[in-house]
C-alpha cells in the first residue's frame, strides 16, 4: 500500500512567549473578538455622496485593490452518508457542500440528530464518504484508505470530542503523548514530542496536573486535556464535536475562551458543531445543517422532528432523517456510533 501524500504543516511555536507562567492567561482575559473575513471595502469603491467623481485608471488592476480571499484549508463536495439498521439504511447526509478557510472559526449549528457529527466525522476523515469530494490541502482524500486516512489524521487533524475520550489508565501527560506514539519516530524526536506535550498542558494550564489521570480531574480539566491532546502534532485545522456540550456554564466558558485565544495567537483553524447558538456567535462564520445539507441561512419557523424513515437497501435516497440509528451503528473504521450521534464513550479517539 502507498504511503498517503504529505500534509505540509506550518512550524508554529506552541506560544509567542513559550509557556506560561503562573496562572494561564486565558481564564481571566475577555474572550477575543471574531475577526471579519469580508473583504474590506476600499475607500474609492463607495463615493461619499458631495464627491467628485474620480477618472477611472483602466491600466490600474482592480484586483490590487481588495485582500487576498482567505485560502482554502478543506473543502467538502456533494458528500452523501447512509448508515446501515439491520436490513435498512437511514440517509443522514444528501450532498453537502463546505470550505473551510485557514485561520477562522467556523461554527456549524443544527438540532439533535440532524447529522452534525457524522458531518464533522467525514469532514476529519474518520469516517468515509458514500459520495462527494473531500479536498484537503490541495488533494482529494475522499477515496483513500482506512490507514492512508489514519495517517493523515494524526499528522495534519486535531479532534476535540464531547466526550473526552481520555484513556483512564493514563496520566494526562501520556494521553496527550498518544498523537505523537502513533507516528514513526527517532528517539530524539520522541524526547521532543514530550517536551512538546509538557508545554501544551502547561499552555492550557494544567501543568501541576501532567501524573494525574482522568478520574481525578474535573470536566473541564478534562476537556482541557483533550485539546491538548488534538494540539500535539500541530494539525492545520482542528475539529470540535460540541467541545462545551458536556460542561458547566463557567467551565465552558474557559473551554470557548482557550479555544479563541489558540485561533488568536497562533491562527487555528477551528470547525465547530454545536447547537448552542451563543457559542456559535463568537465565531467568525456560521453555517446551518438542515435536512443533510449546509445552508448559511436557517429554515423559517420552529423546527419539527420527524421520525426517520427506514427504507430497503435498493431503495436508500431520500430517507428523511434527524436522528441516527441506536447500538448496531458502526462507521466505516469500525468506530461505534451513538443515537445522538457520538462516538461511543468507550471507544478510545483515533488519531
Amino acid at each position: 500500500m502507498s504511503e498517503p501524500d504529505p500534509v505540509d504543516r506550518p512550524n508554529l511555536p506552541l506560544s509567542p512567549s513559550g509557556p506560561p507562567s503562573g496562572p494561564p492567561r486565558w481564564t481571566e482575559a475577555p474572550l477575543p473578538e471574531a475577526t471579519s473575513f469580508e473583504p474590506m471595502r476600499g475607500a474609492g469603491d463607495v463615493p461619499a455622496p458631495d464627491a467628485r467623481p474620480v477618472a477611472h485608471d483602466a491600466s490600474h488592476d482592480a484586483s490590487h485593490d481588495a485582500p487576498p480571499a482567505p485560502r482554502v484549508v478543506l473543502s467538502a463536495r456533494g458528500l452523501k452518508k447512509s448508515y446501515r439498521m439491520g436490513p435498512h439504511r437511514v440517509e443522514v447526509l444528501r450532498g453537502a457542500d463546505l470550505d473551510v478557510h485557514e485561520g477562522e472559526i467556523l461554527a456549524i449549528l443544527g438540532s439533535s440528530g440532524s447529522g452534525k457529527s457524522t458531518f464533522l466525522h467525514v469532514l476529519g476523515l474518520l469516517d468515509k464518504a458514500d459520495e462527494g469530494s473531500i479536498v484537503f490541502e490541495g488533494r482529494d482524500r475522499a477515496s483513500l484508505s482506512a490507514a492512508e486516512r489514519a495517517s493523515i489524521r494524526a499528522l495534519a487533524i486535531g479532534f476535540v470530542f464531547q466526550f473526552y475520550h481520555l484513556l483512564p489508565e493514563l496520566t494526562a501527560l501520556e494521553n496527550v503523548m498518544l498523537p505523537a506514539m502513533m507516528v514513526k519516530a527517532t528517539g530524539a524526536e520522541r524526547a521532543a514530542a514530550l517536551a512538546r506535550a509538557r508545554a501544551t498542558l502547561a499552555r492550557v494550564g494544567l501543568a501541576p496536573r501532567e501524573t494525574h489521570r482522568p478520574s481525578q480531574l474535573s470536566g473541564g480539566e478534562r476537556q482541557r486535556v483533550a485539546i491538548a491532546r488534538a494540539l500535539q502534532n500541530r494539525p492545520r485545522i482542528l475539529l470540535c464535536d460540541e467541545p462545551t456540550g458536556n460542561l458547566d456554564g463557567r467551565t465552558a466558558l474557559e473551554v470557548r475562551r482557550l479555544l479563541w485565544d489558540l485561533n488568536a495567537t497562533e491562527r487555528q483553524t477551528l470547525v465547530i458543531v454545536t447547537h448552542d447558538a451563543s457559542l456559535a456567535a463568537q465565531a467568525h462564520r456560521i453555517v446551518h445543517i438542515v435536512d443533510g445539507r449546509i445552508v448559511d441561512t436557517p429554515p423559517e419557523g420552529p423546527s419539527v422532528v420527524v421520525p426517520p424513515e427506514v427504507v430497503p437497501d435498493e431503495a436508500v435516497p431520500h430517507a428523511p432523517e434527524v436522528g441516527y440509528p441506536s447500538s448496531d451503528v458502526r462507521s466505516e473504521d469500525g468506530i461505534d456510533v451513538r443515537s445522538d450521534g457520538e462516538a461511543a464513550p468507550a471507544s478510545p479517539t483515533a488519531p
